[in-house]
């Protein structure tokens, strides 16, 4: 499968290299955790892993209205495409309600679904859910953030981005071209397990750095929404003058936080970011090319998690050896500091995300 960008991981920084004792998500990230972290970078082959049974498989999603999600779903019905003995693939969407999520969980055990993978949006709480999937007999793999529970009773097992890494490379990175001032950390929904997660890896990245100042405690609501953000970035603007840096768990709420900058006629701080979005990269590479391009990194191929966790669950309904790490981080897909620029394409959606294992020709396709 060809990737629309050719990525090379950052290599590890000297922070990086050390022992990160964080509390992230209730575990502590240990420099032997963050080692074995896979990158999203590079992914296994799924087929010996496929068997021969035949396989009803399930994806629910929290929230899937976004760019994001509905392309992390192709990622993983392409990935699903090279098992022949799967024979029906169905995605349901909560559209935000847990008790939608729950119900559509419900649904899938009732549809005889074999595989179930199950984005973890709502965090512990879906926990008796899954852990009644799991009684029905049903493989039960949640992924992105790691939750409690125990493999073998509430589910096989869970497949998440550690935030731990993202973290230490947002801090090093604004340590690097910031050097000192006012910093933010833009999250999602409030209680979003996974950007309470991030919210921790980045404190605790920062603790290095005295001259970077983390103004916020908690992070600021922005519910993944780009008027929210620009709104919420509005307001911290105005109570906190300067800001210096900004981290952020979705390049989406990036794009909004730059254009509050840029409509309160003020510099665009550096920016640290995930998952970044077509637009946000087009602006950035416009204004590069106009030399007032701001200070920018975005982890990216977070989209293809979803086939790692489907290679689990896969493996354990076949049977097959499996031998891939659980704990996966995104590379460096845009590194202004080290000349690496992302992907553009005024063809696809402002929200799309080019940096995943999807071909051009599968992303047109799909936002068609």
């Amino acid at each position: 499968m060809s990737t629309p960008a050719d990525p090379t991981p950052l290599s590890p920084t000297n922070a990086f290299r050390q022992t990160l004792c964080a509390i992230v998500l209730g575990a502590c990230t240990t420099l032997a955790s963050a080692q074995a972290a896979g990158s999203l970078a590079r992914h296994g082959d799924i087929t010996p892993l496929c068997g021969t049974k035949p396989a009803v498989v399930g994806l629910t999603d929290g929230f899937g209205g976004a760019a994001w999600f509905k392309t992390t779903a192709q990622e993983f019905k392409d990935e699903l495409s090279k098992c022949k003995n799967v024979t029906k693939v169905i995605y349901l969407n909560a559209n935000g309600s847990q008790q939608k999520y729950n119900s559509d969980i419900n649904s899938l055990v009732s549809q005889g679904v074999n595989v179930l993978v199950s984005f973890t949006h709502f965090g512990d709480a879906s926990l008796p859910v899954l852990r009644n999937a799991t009684k029905a007999g049903v493989t039960v793999v949640p992924f992105f953030s790691k939750i409690s529970g125990t493999p073998g009773k509430d589910y096989v097992d869970v497949v998440y981005q550690d935030p731990g890494p993202n973290g230490v490379m947002w801090a090093d990175f604004l340590a690097k071209t910031v050097k000192s001032g006012k910093v933010i950390f833009l999250g999602g929904p409030p209680g979003a397990t996974s950007s309470q997660g991030f919210m921790d890896a980045f404190k605790a990245g920062l603790q290095k750095y005295p001259n970077l100042k983390l103004v916020e405690p908690n992070y600021v609501v922005t519910n993944w929404n780009p008027a929210d953000a620009q709104k919420a970035v509005t307001g911290l603007i105005a109570k906190h003058g300067k800001i210096d840096g900004i981290a952020s768990d979705y390049g989406l709420t990036t794009n909004a936080a730059i254009k509050a900058f840029e409509q309160a006629g003020l510099p665009i701080p550096a920016q640290a970011t995930l998952a970044s979005s077509n637009e946000l990269n087009c602006k950035y590479l416009e204004y590069k090319k106009a030399g007032k391009a701001w200070q920018y990194l975005s982890l990216d191929g977070t989209t293809t998690l979803a086939r790692a966790a489907e290679r689990r669950a896969m493996a354990a309904y076949s049977g097959a050896k499996f031998n891939e790490p659980l704990a996966w981080s995104p590379y460096a897909y845009v590194d202004s500091s080290a000349g690496v620029d992302p992907k553009c394409d005024a063809s696809f959606p402002p929200d799309a995300d080019l940096s995943g294992q999807l071909s051009i020709a599968a992303l047109k396709e799909l936002f068609n």
